[in-house]
């Protein structure tokens, strides 16, 4: 269970009919997400508080219960009261008091939410340990059955995000857009706008961002387009559009300055928004390490499949891995694959979340 941030108490989870918050038995103060001071106090304050913990960067003496990261000082305006909060939780802290304060707040007796903390706090080990022992690491969501069983990494639990995805969006269908009218001539695309080593300054240097929205293929495409969606809507919400561009844009140009230097006299086209999207995974696995995610994976014995999960910083370091194996392929010629564009991106996303870490003033692991 998360501590409290005064006195370093175990939280006690409470249930009301608004939701959930976490209570610290010794101080009465209290941890409360985003969505349940919407349901507690109006779609006005949470609307408020919200913009206020995206845009203020002024650093809290308080870490956060749940992540241990320094929080970020906000100010609800009715009533006027200094608070704590948690950007990539989505947690607000209240001191004892101040919560009550709220408008429509509808609060429990303190013996109430007692006696609720103990209940709840009883069924939430109890299934814990069960999921523990029966292995469940389904996802929240049917359709995630789809891409795990072609191969790919599904999110076990998703959060509810603080903003609509639009820039993730729009980049995907993009994308697809133009490799899917590429498709039909994919040859004298390929070589028009695909990035060549030897001619990097071809079309004015344009072919370092148009071989980003080619692919080679179906199965190019596609894989391309599903990581950048479960992994771009977390990152861009968490950094905000202007920054979120910005990664993709670095880790981009890295991993084709990369490519090119490995090789600075081969002819052969190198396309796909790899690059890019590898900045913006290493930068996912980095900012919410505790993540999970599933795959499916056949049993040992008898038919069917499991549901196998990994936390985001096991999948990144195996992923690495991978990259690090098709990097020494690609240079024995054996692999047609730019995994040298891979490492640029991800080495691009490694130190833009690093940078901002240190900007900010906050611990570099979320542990």
């Amino acid at each position: 269970m998360p501590d409290c941030t005064q006195c370093r108490l175990p939280l006690q989870t409470v249930r009301q009919r608004e939701g959930i918050f976490y209570l610290c038995p010794g101080c009465d103060g209290r941890a409360v997400t985003v969505p349940q001071i919407r349901r507690a106090a109006g779609d006005r304050v949470a609307t408020s508080l919200l913009r206020q913990i995206n845009r203020t960067l002024q650093p809290s003496a308080r870490g956060c219960p749940f992540c241990t990261s320094p929080m970020r000082l906000i100010q609800s305006d009715s009533p006027i009261l200094e608070l704590d909060a948690c950007r990539p939780c989505g947690v607000v802290w209240f001191d004892p008091q101040e919560f009550e304060q709220l408008p429509e707040g509808a609060i429990e007796s303190t013996d109430s939410m007692q006696l609720r903390a103990i209940e709840a706090q009883a069924t939430s080990q109890i299934e814990r340990e069960r999921r523990e022992y029966a292995g469940d690491d389904e996802p929240d969501s049917n359709w995630k059955s789809i891409p795990a069983i072609f191969g790919f990494p599904v999110e076990t639990d998703t959060d509810e995000l603080a903003r609509r995805a639009w820039c993730t969006w729009t980049l995907a269908a993009v994308i697809g857009a133009i490799s899917i009218w590429a498709f039909f001539h994919l040859n004298s695309a390929i070589e028009q706008f695909g990035l060549i080593p030897a001619q990097v300054f071809r079309l004015g240097g344009l072919t370092l961002l148009t071989s980003f929205f080619l692919h080679g293929g179906i199965w190019h495409l596609v894989g391309n387009l599903y990581f950048l969606l479960i992994f771009g809507d977390n990152v861009e919400d968490f950094l905000g559009r202007w920054r979120y561009v910005l990664l993709l844009l670095a880790a981009t140009l890295t991993g084709d300055i990369v490519h090119v230097l490995l090789k600075p006299d081969s002819m052969i086209p190198c396309i796909g928004a790899s690059g890019g999207i590898s900045g913006v995974i290493v930068f996912y696995a980095l900012q919410f390490p505790r993540a999970r995610l599933s795959f499916l994976c056949r049993r040992y014995y008898g038919w069917g499949y499991n549901w196998w999960s990994i936390p985001a910083w096991a999948a990144l370091a195996l992923w690495l891995l991978m990259q690090t194996f098709t990097v020494v392929m690609q240079v024995r010629g054996f692999s047609n694959v730019a995994a040298t564009a891979h490492l640029g991106g991800a080495a691009t996303g490694f130190a833009l979340w690093l940078w901002w870490r240190t900007k900010e003033n906050r611990p570099l692991l979320n542990v």
